[in-house]
């Protein structure tokens, strides 16, 4: 069922963005040719020449794309970043956390529940997002855990103690709707 899930929502990943490419080429072609076979003389009409049009106007848009606008906007994209620190780190972090989610570092993988006090019985729901916490000068022998807020796509991020943590056998992806439903979603039977 799990699978089922991945695919189903990898599926929408691919297809709604192939889709809407699809009604754009198909909306233009319409446009083009409505304007293209409604000036033309008759004899000079061509079977599909607004597809034909279509593509040189698209190769032509790819062609000044690349060479005019990406590579001077990429790079007044960089230094209005490089000037504006908070920019520059909201940007990053909105990129990260896109990637976490859509891209190839899965950074809400490994779900955990912690005992947030040492004396108490209460522990929360979150996710193992990074194990590696010496570059920030922290002791060996903690982790950062990111744990999310209900109905929200917000969350706090805690450096706990590795004995304090409690691995969930459930799939993140089970974890987190079970989290962010405020734990009124059922969880699959695995």
């Amino acid at each position: 069922m799990n699978n089922i899930k991945n695919y189903f929502f990898k599926g929408i990943l691919y297809s709604v963005p192939a889709a809407v490419t699809l009604w754009v080429i198909l909306e233009t072609y319409n446009f083009l040719d409505g304007i293209i076979g409604n000036h033309l003389p008759e004899s000079l009409q061509i079977p599909f020449l607004g597809i034909l049009v279509m593509f040189v106007l698209i190769t032509f848009f790819g062609y000044i794309g690349s060479v005019l606008i990406a590579t001077p906007l990429n790079s007044f994209f960089h230094n209005l970043l490089n000037k504006a620190p908070l920019l520059k780190t909201i940007y990053s972090s909105v990129k990260d956390l896109m990637n976490t989610f859509v891209g190839q570092k899965k950074g809400f993988s490994e779900p955990v529940l912690v005992k947030v006090y040492e004396n108490s019985t209460i522990e929360r729901i979150g996710f193992i997002t990074n194990e590696d916490v010496e570059s920030l000068n922290i002791k060996t022998g903690k982790v950062l855990v990111y744990m999310p807020h209900s109905y929200a796509i917000s969350g706090q991020l805690f450096v706990v103690e590795k004995k304090n943590i409690t691995p969930i056998d459930k799939s993140a992806s089970e974890v987190m709707k079970l989290i962010i439903s405020g734990g009124v979603t059922e969880m699959d039977e695995n």
